[in-house]
C-alpha cells in the first residue's frame, strides 16, 4: 500500500497556542495521524512539511518510517524533529487502522498492554485567575472532576537574571504562595507537580527545592536550563529533597534516545519527560522507556498539546516499561474536542482507558479546521508563563 498524501493541518486554538497535524492518506482512502505543534515556529515547519511530502508520497506506507529518523545535533532542530515525529506518527496510525489493530498491538501490545494509563491534569493553561486563591480553585476542580494529580507552572514573570532582585523574589515568593494554596486545597493525598519552565539559576534552584519540601511535591520539573550539567549541580543536593519524597523531572526538549542517555544513565534526573511530538514518535519513544527500564529512572511523557498527541500518547504509554503516569492539558479549549469529533478518552480513577479501536482512536473533523485556520504567532509563544 502506498501513501497517497501527506498534508500539514493547523488548527488555531488562541492568541498563544496553534495545534498543528500532519494526516497521512494512503491510496486506499485510509488516513494516519500525528502532532508537531511547536507554537510560534509553524512556517518553518511548513517548509519541512513539504520537503517531507515530497520525500514521503509514493513511498510504501511499511517501509516509509524507514525514512523518519530524528538526531540530536540535526540542523534544523526541533522544528525538523516535529514534522519527523508527526509524520512517524500518522504512519504509524496508518498501518495499524490497515491492520484492523490499535496502535499499541501494532507496537507489540497484543498480551500484557495496559488497559488505563494514569495521567495527571496540567491546569496552567486553563488557569486565567493567577491568584493564590484563584491557582487553588483551578486545582479543587481538577480533582472534583477525577483528577488524582495536578501539575502548575506557577513562576509567571521569574527568569535567571532579572534585573530586579527584590521584584524577582516577590515573583518567586508568588509562585511558592500559589503551591502552597493548592496544597491547602487538594489536602495531602493528591499528587501536585511544579513545572518551573527553566526559569532559575542553580542558586535560586536550590533555594526553591528547600522552600518547596513541606509542599510535598511528587516533582519539580525543569528548575535550571535542560543540559546534563545543569542537573548535576541539583544532584548533590537531591538526597536532602528525597526526604521529603520529591522527584526531579525534565528533559522535555530531548530528542532520539541518543538525547536521553546523558540524563537517564547519569541518574541526573528521577523522572524524563520526552514529548512523542518532538523525540521521533513512537519508535524512539519506546527506546527512551526501555533505557528508562534499565536504569531505573520513571517514564512520564510531556503531553500539553492538542487531541493528536494525547492520544498517541495513550497509546504509547499502554505498552512503555517504566510507565510512571501521562500529562493532560485540562480546559484549555473546547476546540479540543470539537476537532476530534467530540471524542474524549474515559477517565476512571485518575486513568484514561486506553481505546481499543483501529490506530490511535479519532480522526480530525475538517469543518473545525476550516472554521479555524492557522494564525500567526510569535516565536515565542510557548515560553509565555501561562503556557506549559
Amino acid at each position: 500500500m502506498k501513501i497517497a498524501l501527506v498534508e500539514p493541518l493547523i488548527l488555531n486554538v488562541s492568541e498563544k497556542t496553534n495545534w498543528f497535524f500532519i494526516r497521512v492518506t494512503a491510496e486506499n482512502g485510509l488516513t494516519g495521524l500525528g502532532e508537531a505543534s511547536l507554537n510560534g515556529w509553524e512556517p518553518a515547519q511548513l517548509a519541512v512539511a513539504e520537503n517531507l511530502r515530497a520525500e514521503l508520497q509514493g513511498k510504501n506506507v511499511n517501509g516509509a518510517p524507514q525514512l523518519l529518523r530524528v538526531y540530536p545535533h540535526s540542523p534544523g532542530g526541533l522544528v525538523a524533529s516535529s514534522v519527523v515525529s508527526a509524520a512517524e506518527q500518522a504512519i504509524t496510525d496508518l498501518r495499524a487502522k490497515l491492520a484492523g489493530v490499535p496502535v499499541h498491538a501494532l507496537l507489540g501490545g497484543k498480551t500484557g498492554a495496559r488497559k488505563a494509563v494514569r495521567v495527571y491534569a496540567n491546569i496552567n493553561r486553563g488557569a486565567r485567575d493567577r491568584s493564590p486563591e484563584g491557582i487553588a480553585r483551578s486545582a479543587g476542580n481538577a480533582v472534583a472532576a477525577g483528577y488524582a494529580a495536578i501539575k502548575i507552572a506557577p513562576f509567571d514573570g521569574v527568569y535567571p537574571g532579572h534585573p530586579d532582585g527584590a521584584e524577582l523574589k516577590r515573583l518567586t515568593q508568588l509562585g511558592i504562595d500559589r503551591v502552597y494554596a493548592i496544597r491547602e486545597t487538594v489536602g495531602p493525598d493528591i499528587d501536585i507537580m511544579v513545572d518551573c519552565h527553566w526559569r532559575f539559576d542553580e542558586s535560586g534552584a536550590l533555594r526553591l527545592m528547600r522552600d518547596l519540601q513541606a509542599a510535598r511535591l511528587y516533582w519539580l520539573e525543569c528548575p535550571v536550563s535542560e543540559n546534563p550539567d545543569g542537573f548535576a549541580a541539583l544532584k548533590r543536593v537531591h538526597d536532602e529533597t528525597t526526604r521529603c519524597g520529591m522527584k526531579l523531572a525534565g528533559a522535555e526538549r530531548q530528542v532520539a534516545v541518543a538525547g536521553f542517555k546523558p540524563f537517564v544513565a547519569d541518574g541526573l534526573l528521577d523522572v524524563v519527560m520526552p514529548d512523542i511530538k518532538y523525540a521521533g514518535g513512537y519508535s524512539e519513544m519506546l527506546g527512551i522507556a526501555a533505557l528508562c527500564a534499565a536504569n531505573h529512572v520513571g517514564f512520564s511523557p510531556h503531553n500539553p498539546s492538542g487531541p493528536v498527541c494525547n492520544m498517541a500518547s495513550i497509546q504509547l504509554c499502554a505498552i512503555a516499561p517504566a510507565f510512571l503516569i501521562l500529562e493532560y492539558q485540562l480546559a484549555e479549549s473546547p476546540l479540543y474536542f470539537d476537532v476530534a469529533g467530540g471524542f474524549q478518552p474515559r477517565l476512571v480513577n485518575g486513568c484514561f482507558e486506553v481505546p481499543d479501536t483501529p490506530g490511535i482512536g479519532i480522526e480530525l473533523d475538517d469543518a473545525v479546521l476550516k472554521a479555524h485556520p492557522f494564525r500567526a504567532l510569535a516565536a515565542n509563544a510557548n515560553l509565555d508563563p501561562r503556557l506549559g
